[in-house]
């Protein structure tokens, strides 16, 4: 039977185990021998990470094409309208390709989000816009990419969903175990 752990990984951690040059990793928060990271998130994004010890499980997550569905928490800087948020729901040209066509709400649903250390830098002159984001393909740093080119910087990333799992219970910096 395939060990399955859900990590919620802090802001400033690297999706790896173990680093030569003494940054925080996920060796540093789940202690469990042989799971692996399904998939990446980088270090200045925080939120849900799959660990498993099943290749197969692992490949279905990471893979592109298997296309499983991830939800992301996104504060951008700036007020998008409703038409400059539109494109997301066509497809954007990156310089990778068109992405797919993406979900978008406004908001997180009503959920509390847990403070950020260190904190996001806040001006005063600009307001800051939270996004709930779904995307059925996971290139690199797509998110980032995406709102950067709607002219919407991301001020804070937290991905919430992957496929059937989520964040729900999870402290920042906590794991449980699933079947």
């Amino acid at each position: 039977m395939s060990t399955v752990i859900l990590l919620n990984k802090p802001y400033n951690v690297i999706a790896q185990f173990s680093d030569r040059e003494g940054r925080k990793h996920l060796g540093d928060y789940v202690d469990v021998a042989n799971v692996y990271p399904a998939g990446r998130l980088d270090r200045d994004s925080e939120g849900l990470m799959v660990l498993t010890d099943d290749g197969a499980l692992q490949h279905k997550i990471a893979h592109p094409d298997h296309k499983m569905s991830k939800t992301y928490w996104v504060q951008v800087e700036g007020k998008p309208s409703e038409v400059d948020l539109a494109p997301l729901s066509e497809g954007l040209p990156l310089k990778d390709g068109l992405t797919l066509p993406a979900k978008w709400q406004y908001g997180v649903g009503g959920r509390d989000i847990w403070p950020r250390t260190p904190p996001i830098r806040v001006r005063k002159s600009i307001p800051d816009t939270w996004l709930t984001l779904t995307l059925g393909e996971g290139r690199n740093r797509q998110v980032r990419r995406m709102c950067a080119y709607l002219g919407f910087p991301v001020l804070r990333l937290i991905r919430y969903r992957v496929g059937s799992w989520t964040l729900d219970g999870l402290a920042t910096g906590q794991w449980r175990k699933v079947s």
